[in-house]
């Protein structure tokens, strides 16, 4: 008698594709089909408080409006220099004190630890603390320096439009300055010795060094570091929306915080979706900037093409 052949979802090797099937179905639910969605709706007029408006298809209608928009790229310029700054602020910081920690004999492990807990709060929470602290009234840094006789009346470090934008950067680099320590941490420890211990011998002074044989090899840790911020920074929206709302009078709107009051309090769902994907056109420049930069640091240290 013959054998009755396996359905194909029973064959051996169709198995591989059946246990990544809820996995790839998933990623269809939660990323692939939002991104169509959004893409779709971002040349419509889609309005949230006129539903029948989604199928209302208007072309490159709300590109041409962003491009004409001012205070759009009013505040897409003030993205890329939030971006530019607070990344640079971070990884100098994170360079020091990844340096410092690394010519620690005693206490390694608990400083490491103390690091990583600015990493451990929401943005949302992070913004509130430093909300009240640059208040202009209650603030602990007003009361501290009228305290100390440094200032004669309150600041209004959340008013002022440099203040405002000094203010929000100053909660964005505590926030994240570990991010860069702990990696450039990681690159010093994996640094091999002998280059060191030769530098030493042939009378090279410490920053002839640190120039030329430590910051050669920390650069691809740098450039990684550079890429997961740049992602995490160019879509900022949490701690400008609970700090400023992007006020006052939009000195401090950033891209991602007009987008949300496009999409939710002006109800332009289409509009904002538009201006989202140039967002993300921002943001995939960065990324590609970073790599190609990591890719020609790794082969000027003689790893991979």
């Amino acid at each position: 008698m013959a054998t009755k052949p396996p359905w194909f979802w029973q064959r051996e090797k169709y198995t591989p594709y059946l246990l990544l099937l809820p996995a790839v179905l998933t990623l269809l639910f939660v990323v692939l089909v939002p991104l169509l969605f959004s893409f779709y709706t971002s040349f419509t007029g889609y309005r949230l408080i006129r539903p029948e408006s989604l199928w209302e298809w208007v072309g490159l209608r709300n590109y041409r409006r962003i491009f004409a928009d001012g205070d759009f790229w009013s505040a897409f310029g003030k993205t890329i220099i939030f971006l530019t700054i607070a990344l640079n602020v971070e990884f100098l910081l994170g360079l020091g004190i990844a340096l410092l920690i690394n010519k620690i004999t005693w206490g390694q492990r608990t400083l490491r630890t103390i690091m990583m807990f600015p990493m451990m709060f929401s943005p949302i929470l992070v913004g509130y603390q430093f909300k009240f602290v640059f208040n202009d009234n209650i603030g602990i840094l007003n009361n501290a320096l009228q305290s100390l006789g440094l200032s004669d009346g309150a600041i209004p470090w959340l008013v002022d439009k440099y203040l405002a934008n000094f203010s929000i950067i100053f909660a964005e680099v505590w926030m994240s300055t570990s991010v860069f320590a702990i990696l450039l941490l990681a690159g010093l420890f994996a640094m091999p010795r002998d280059p060191l211990e030769a530098a030493k011998v042939d009378g090279c002074n410490p920053w002839q060094v640190f120039r030329h044989i430590t910051l050669p090899f920390l650069m691809p840790f740098v450039f990684i570091a550079m890429t997961i911020r740049s992602l995490d920074v160019a879509r900022a929206y949490d701690i400008v929306d609970v700090m400023t709302g992007g006020g006052p009078a939009g000195r401090t709107e950033l891209l991602w915080t007009l987008i949300a009051r496009t999409g939710y309090d002006n109800a332009r769902m289409g509009q904002a979706n538009a201006m989202a994907y140039i967002s993300i056109l921002l943001s995939i420049a960065f990324t590609y900037y970073f790599f190609t930069k990591l890719l020609a640091a790794r082969q000027y240290m003689g790893g991979a093409e």
